[in-house]
């Protein structure tokens, strides 16, 4: 993730359920899609009610696609790409969007790679060549390998290695995975990034950065027709890529029973994290603990806040979310004690919050309530090109389902209140789980 503008990659994961949906009594969105010969596939929607572009490239390569000795070469490319290219002097790629009165960034995530700029739509073709430089001709270099080494090991050691409960998803991870490549976190290690070779980082980018592993997606006040010719003009000539993809098959078996650990930190208050393994994110069960983690968990209205926060006050905060990934993921509990609060407390309160929603049935005003929240989310998720773009994106890349944008909404209100229960118990079971003290290293 890059430094000019942090995003917490856990909590865009959790929302991506809620972020590719339309509202289902609002106007849907309309989009083009089509495939140019070098495989590239690209979406266009046309909104012309701001006068701004959104382009964005998702490359279809993650943290899972490295090398278990390789670790973080995804998330370094995220860094790299920026660099330079063969037509772009090095250091001026960010320069020249900002000039252009637009603004850009990046992430990287276990299964994907995602770049984007926000332009004035008269710099649609700025963008565009912009794009098509990182894809055709980046400049994968001695110099650009060097500086970037430093700037992730930075990142690291200010994202994860100092940030108090920072190092908690390296953690998490590694326990729940064992087999699958989702047990190192995205970040990678960096002894692996110093022994990697110019040759193997310019493998990586002739491997998985080729147009038929991206998909190019483009909203905003755009003309359809002249659209198309400048993709054809900056992207059709890209050679498709040959070399086959990695794309790690392995199934990861259940747990053998409860995890438990301590993690010593340099915090203040305890925390507590309970980890659950989930399905893979197309999973239809994804719709129901999407609205199981919203009940349980988000917002001041759920029954870990009631019952932790404002009643017994036992915890100073609280939160559920799904971290939704390609394969298999994770839904994460976390409460943090409050002052003079033993974590065990904190611990047993959520138990109990669990199994009361395995117990009974919510009502119907709750249902409704959770309908409702779910319903504005999806709204809200289409107020910015930028949002309506990675949705697109998502679904092409993740669901083969474009259209889900308009249609997902429907999917959360077949949930009712017997389907919340059966997921709970379904999945929120001690054996499936990592539980996870974060503690002060005085108690250590």
């Amino acid at each position: 993730m890059r430094i000019i503008r942090k995003k917490v990659l856990c909590l865009l994961i959790s929302l991506i359920g809620i972020a590719t949906a339309a509202d289902g009594q609002g106007k849907p969105i309309e989009f083009v899609e089509y495939d140019l010969d070098n495989g590239l596939h690209v979406i266009l929607h046309r909104d012309n009610s701001t006068p701004i572009v959104d382009i964005g490239v998702m490359y279809h390569v993650g943290a899972k696609n490295e090398k278990p000795n390789r670790t973080g070469l995804a998330h370094f490319f995220e860094h790299l790409l920026f660099e330079g290219t063969e037509n772009i002097d090095r250091g001026a790629y960010d320069k020249i969007i900002l000039g252009a009165g637009g603004h850009l960034n990046a992430y990287t995530t276990q299964d994907y790679t995602y770049y984007y700029e926000t332009l004035p739509a008269n710099q649609l073709e700025l963008g565009l060549y912009m794009e098509s430089e990182r894809l055709l001709h980046a400049k994968v270099d001695l110099v650009g390998v060097e500086t970037q080494r430093k700037v992730v090991k930075e990142e690291k050691r200010e994202r994860y290695d100092n940030r108090p409960y920072g190092s908690v998803w390296i953690e998490i991870f590694k326990r729940a995975f064992q087999h699958h490549p989702y047990q190192w976190a995205a970040i990678g290690s960096m002894e692996h990034l110093d022994a990697a070779t110019l040759e193997e980082f310019m493998t990586f980018y002739k491997t998985y950065y080729v147009p038929n592993n991206a998909t190019l997606t483009i909203a905003g006040a755009i003309d359809i027709a002249n659209t198309k010719a400048l993709v054809e003009k900056y992207f059709g000539e890209i050679p498709r890529g040959t070399t086959p993809i990695y794309r790690p098959q392995i199934k990861e078996p259940p747990l053998k029973g409860q995890i438990v650990d301590t993690v010593y930190d340099f915090i203040e208050l305890p925390a507590v994290y309970q980890a659950y393994r989930i399905p893979e994110m197309e999973s239809r069960d994804s719709y129901a603990l999407t609205m199981l983690a919203m009940l349980l968990g988000q917002g001041e209205s759920s029954w870990l806040h009631k019952t932790l926060v404002d009643q017994q006050q036992v915890a100073l905060q609280v939160n559920v979310f799904p971290y939704f990934l390609e394969d298999e993921g994770l839904l994460i509990v976390l409460g943090i004690a409050n002052t003079s609060v033993h974590i065990n407390t904190v611990s047993s309160a959520i138990d109990t919050a669990i199994e009361k929603v395995k117990a009974q049935l919510i009502t119907e005003k709750t249902l409704q309530k959770l309908q409702n929240q779910m319903e504005n989310d999806l709204v809200n998720a289409r107020s910015s090109m930028h949002h309506i773009a990675e949705a697109l994106s998502l679904n092409h890349v993740f669901f083969n389902n474009t259209n889900l944008i308009n249609t997902e909404i429907d999917e959360y209100r077949k949930i009712d209140a017997a389907a919340i229960q059966r997921i709970a118990q379904k999945y929120l079971r001690k054996e499936n789980r990592v539980m996870l003290y974060y503690l002060p290293h005085s108690k250590q």
